[in-house]
């Protein structure tokens, strides 16, 4: 029942609990037949008229309107922004537990900006929590059924979150379909603003792990001409960053360097601790990768970043790949003792289901620490479980990356026949 008809039946219940009827409710102000019409949901009162009903039922006109009274609609104002503090500060099985008992409250049924936003809430605290498939129901239902009320930004919010969500989870045609039909690509050029470019660069993101490489270069470039013409901070952030990520695969990493450290310096003035944690994790690879002689600031910066993203709302995601890259970063100093460690806890947070890509590489990375600390069956036993984890994967970009350095480790630990088989898969992958 939409939001007017509601506010009608509200109106027939108390009309009727008072012990009215219509044509009294209405003397001398109004006629019988406009409050009939109220009652059924085929007219809109006005607030005046609203709050002359309110006065004539002796009830509060929040009730009227809300069907909750002033003390409820506190309450529940009080409890979003409790769970919106929770999520922000980092405390996402908290949050989710706040905003699951607001959506219990019968009292948020009328309610509907208030719903979606803990619906809203409860999807990314589901997200941040490693619960894709919730996180993925709730923003499907919130996109297609829950519309009422919502406004163009929150929109393009639930459409971006869908996006991450199931390019996490490894769906990138449900990724792409969802970035392309709410930006409108397939019927002319969006009108751009801070919350399609954000969008435009997590589709972006999606072309480059589903290995789509030229449409990342052309989409990259017309990401990075938008936002330099709107001019916002936000939306140079995330052009900047996504076109390195692009030019960092294309084989470009001193260009990718200067948009990271063009992205981190605006983000650092203008923005959030979530994303800048996530940007100096993303320039700390680039410097592990680009500059090998600078590991150790990369170490250095990565245990930070692992730091910042713990105290932020970061998804669980995020800081099990700073874990890995971690990892990386001490095997290549010779340390794997430490690289054990980090990949370790990537793992237990990948294995709690946040992404099956994800446990794949942190079974692949936790087998190359083994193999460096010359424990042999369990390097092999991790491999092996890295390969079972890709082979329930789609074929992309990454899933290629990811089996190509299992064929080298199977190799370095003799099993040349896992190697061939590993080095097939890398291939097939990439349509070879």
């Amino acid at each position: 029942m939409t939001s007017q008809g509601l506010v009608g039946e509200r109106i027939k219940m108390i009309r009727r609990q008072r012990g009215l009827s219509q044509a009294q409710l209405a003397h001398p102000e109004l006629s019988d037949s406009y409050v009939s019409l109220i009652e059924s949901g085929k007219r809109t009162p006005t607030p005046a008229v609203l709050e002359l009903l309110a006065q004539k039922l002796d009830c509060s006109l929040t009730f009227l309107v809300n069907g909750v009274t002033a003390e409820q609609m506190e309450d529940l104002e009080l409890g979003l922004r409790f769970a919106r503090l929770a999520l922000e500060n980092g405390e996402v099985t908290e949050a989710r537990s706040r905003y699951a008992e607001l959506l219990e409250d019968n009292s948020l049924a009328g309610l509907a900006s208030l719903r979606q936003d803990a619906r809203y809430g409860y999807a990314l605290a589901a997200e941040a929590c490693g619960d894709l498939p919730e996180a993925i129901s709730v923003l499907s239902s919130l996109r297609e059924d829950e519309t009422e009320g919502q406004s163009p930004e929150r929109r393009v919010q639930i459409a971006l979150a869908l996006c991450r969500c199931h390019r996490e989870f490894g769906d990138f045609s449900a990724a792409v379909r969802i970035g392309e039909e709410t930006l409108g690509l397939a019927s002319n050029s969006p009108q751009w603003n801070d919350d399609l470019i954000e969008l435009g660069s997590t589709l972006l993101s999606v072309y480059l792990d589903r290995g789509d490489l030229l449409r990342a270069r052309q989409f990259a470039a017309e990401l990075l001409s938008a936002a330099e013409q709107l001019g916002t901070p936000r939306a140079i952030v995330a052009a900047c960053w996504n076109a390195a990520v692009t030019a960092d695969l294309l084989g470009s990493g001193e260009e990718a360097m200067a948009l990271v450290e063009r992205a981190m310096a605006i983000q650092s003035e203008n923005g959030e601790p979530r994303n800048l944690a996530r940007l100096r994790s993303a320039y700390a690879m680039l410097l592990y990768r680009v500059r090998p002689a600078e590991v150790a600031a990369a170490r250095d910066l990565l245990l930070r970043v692992l730091s910042e993203l713990k105290e932020s709302a970061a998804a669980r995601g995020d800081i099990a790949q700073a874990l890995l890259y971690l990892a990386r970063a001490e095997m290549t100093l010779g340390h794997p003792d430490e690289a054990v460690d980090h990949a370790h806890a990537a793992f237990v947070i990948a294995a709690d289901g946040t992404s099956k890509a994800l446990l794949a590489e942190a079974h692949l990375v936790l087998g190359q620490a083994y193999w460096m600390r010359r424990q042999d069956d369990e390097a092999a036993a991790e491999l092996g479980s890295a390969a079972g984890c890709l082979e329930r994967l789609p074929a992309t970009r990454k899933a290629a990356e990811t089996w190509q350095a299992a064929a080298e480790t199977f190799g370095r630990l003799g099993d040349h026949e896992a190697s061939a088989a590993a080095y097939h898969r890398a291939l097939a992958c990439v349509g070879l």
